[in-house]
């Protein structure tokens, strides 16, 4: 075991939650505002990663860790080896640097989560999570930690000036999408929508808990999704596999008249933004940050309700509230922090009608 092996794992702690190891400092304190928040998915640990200097020169109020923030998913699954997976990330020194710096939330996506494209059959999905709330020492008396789940809820921001963070669980209650008849054929790639009333992609439980999240009042409302939300045109994990879930999502959204959502996701190896005008309460967007070390560098879809082109270079995501013009800017940025990406939306454009 090499010598940044050994430092990792005591830092994590293959018994449980480390609170007195020397070598991984305390999280720093979340903020009481943000206005300025940063997310970025797909870190494989074994990659150097000099953007977490990027973004933290571009000094978020926050960071979302959105998924596949480590790889590990393989069919003789451990949870050893899903340890030094992460082992290996406390030791990449730009990571830990920042995660030193940045008050940040963090949720996975299925390479850390520990099965390729996973659900709620994984088996070892206890031990999974258990490592997980380590990696980004949850306390113990978090609900996460008794709970099925990661999923996690924060409001940032006094009144008139509140950004809610939501950051659902789209693996641990997921129904198992349909299988394709065209393994690689476009837009039907890996599965197809499935419209079986049984099956769901939050459970209930989760559910029950997004609709009081959203009931809370918030002018921005910022959700969270390892996988792709309104994105149309490909048959990789979507929610648009689960069409009826989509739909319900799309519902809860005006019926608990939630103004000010837009998605978040990664995944994809790649950075994208969608705008979707059909059956849903206002215009939703989403912005795909993905793409950290390993990006999707000939990526080509068809992307009927994407914004522009495909993003296939290394780059973050970052979320900009201005508060005076009452306007949400956002953008995907490379190595050099340069906005490669951007648009801005109106409080106005993201209300639910009367």
């Amino acid at each position: 075991m090499q010598r940044r092996d050994v430092l990792g794992l005591a830092a994590i702690g293959l018994g449980g939650c480390a609170t007195t190891q020397r070598s991984l400092d305390a999280p720093p304190p979340l903020p009481t505002a943000a206005s300025r928040i940063s997310f970025a998915s797909c870190a494989h640990q074994t990659l150097a990663q000099p953007i977490w200097d990027t973004i933290a020169a571009d000094k978020p109020d926050l960071h979302i860790f959105g998924g596949d923030n480590i790889y590990y998913s393989q069919p003789q699954w451990t949870v050893e080896e899903l340890r030094k997976a992460y082992a290996l990330q406390a030791a990449e020194s730009h990571f830990a640097r920042f995660r030193r710096s940045v008050p940040h939330m963090a949720v996975w996506d299925d390479n850390d989560y520990g099965a390729n494209d996973g659900g709620a059959d994984f088996k070892f999905k206890n031990e999974s999570k258990a490592a997980f709330l380590d990696f980004f020492q949850v306390p113990a008396n978090d609900a996460r930690r008794s709970r099925g789940g990661i999923y996690d809820s924060r409001i940032f921001g006094d009144a008139g000036r509140r950004v809610q963070v939501i950051v659902p669980d789209p693996r641990w209650f997921r129904s198992p999408f349909k299988v394709t008849d065209q393994r690689g054929a476009p837009g039907k790639e890996r599965y197809v929508p499935d419209a079986d009333p049984a099956k769901t992609m939050l459970g209930d439980v989760q559910w029950a808990w997004l609709e009081e999240q959203l009931r809370k009042p918030a002018e921005v409302r910022l959700i969270y999704s390892g996988i792709q939300v309104v994105a149309e045109g490909h048959g990789w994990e979507r929610w648009g596999n689960l069409p009826l879930e989509r739909q319900r999502l799309y519902r809860l959204i005006g019926s608990t008249r939630a103004n000010g959502v837009i998605f978040l996701s990664g995944d994809r190896h790649f950075g994208a933004m969608y705008r979707e005008t059909q059956a849903v309460p206002y215009p939703l967007y989403e912005v795909t940050s993905s793409g950290l070390t390993h990006p999707w560098k000939d990526a080509r879809e068809a992307g009927p309700n994407r914004i522009g082109e495909l993003l296939t270079e290394v780059h973050y995501g970052m979320v900009e509230v201005d508060w005076q013009a009452r306007a949400v800017d956002l953008s995907l940025r490379n190595i050099k922090g340069v906005s490669q990406r951007k648009h801005r939306v109106a409080f106005d454009e993201m209300r639910v009608p009367a």
